[in-house]
């Protein structure tokens, strides 16, 4: 069985968060917790927190042991794209594009 849990509208762009996903997408749990409390990128302690929420859904729903869990998949979706606008030379104007991401970690029990 699978167990997920999501986080939308954080004001990271998806590009620089998949960068920690790509780090413990497939780990074992645990060691991704670790791995991800000693990365020194902001996505690292969104994806963290994520991930702790879903083994917690795991643990206390359905009492499997937490060192049984690894992370099956990660996605990190785009959401909706803030537009803000900036002063240039010459009476004109840049378009500065705020993106955010949809965090989404599923965990599911090894079978040994």
């Amino acid at each position: 069985m699978e167990w997920e849990s999501t986080l939308r509208y954080v004001q990271v762009s998806p590009r620089k968060v998949r960068l920690v996903a790509d780090l413990v997408r497939g780990m074992n749990a645990g060691k991704a917790l670790e791995r991800l409390q000693f990365t020194h990128k902001r996505g690292g302690g969104l994806i963290k927190k994520v991930l702790q929420s879903a083994v917690a859904n795991a643990s206390r729903s359905h009492g499997v042991d937490e060192d049984k869990l690894f992370v099956s998949h990660i996605t990190i979706d785009e959401g909706p794209t803030m537009k803000r606008w900036s002063p240039r030379a010459m009476g004109r104007a840049t378009r500065i594009r705020k993106r955010s991401s949809h965090i989404r970690v599923a965990v599911q029990e090894a079978e040994d």
